[in-house]
């Protein structure tokens, strides 16, 4: 059976895609390397966007294993527009997972994109997979596990999670 490592990247200079990882972000990436040695990570797969990449980095450079991408990594965009009172919105679209803003995805779409990842993944025959994702995304799989799990665990996460 496959097993899966949820990790959510390092802190990072920003939401956008190409934000990098701040000096501490680097050095918990660093740090982060160093915590999963424990366990004994097959294959990576990442969001393509460049905090998730540079938080997995060290550890795929220290095991010679390859950072794949997929876009059903990527992060949960809530609204194309600004939202001013997006913590709201947020915590309004886990109890409402058809709720969907402007130019947005709604939580239900988010989770059957990474599904889809998953259902894909556990065919295959290996041992252990990491998923370098996002916050959101992350917590809305977590939810699916979980009901428990919901906007106020997701505001306890922390940069990285595993």
């Amino acid at each position: 059976m496959t097993k899966f490592l949820l990790i959510r990247h390092c802190a990072a200079e920003g939401q956008e895609p190409e934000a990098a990882l701040t000096e501490a972000g680097l050095e918990q990436a660093q740090q982060l390397a160093d915590f999963l040695e424990t366990y004994p990570i097959d294959r990576i797969i990442s969001s393509p966007f460049t905090r998730t990449i540079h938080t997995i980095t060290p550890y795929a450079l220290k095991h010679n294993l390859h950072i794949e991408i997929d876009d059903r990594l990527k992060e949960r965009v809530l609204s194309a527009k600004h939202l001013p009172d997006w913590k709201d919105k947020l915590q309004r679209s886990f109890k409402d997972m058809h709720l969907e803003f402007p130019g947005g995805e709604s939580s239900l779409k988010a989770t059957t994109r990474i599904l889809s990842l998953l259902y894909e993944l556990n065919t295959e025959d290996i041992q252990t997979i990491a998923l370098v994702t996002h916050g959101n995304l992350s917590a809305l799989l977590l939810n699916l596990l979980s009901s428990n799990f919901g906007f106020e665990q997701w505001a306890q996460l922390t940069n990285p999670d595993v």
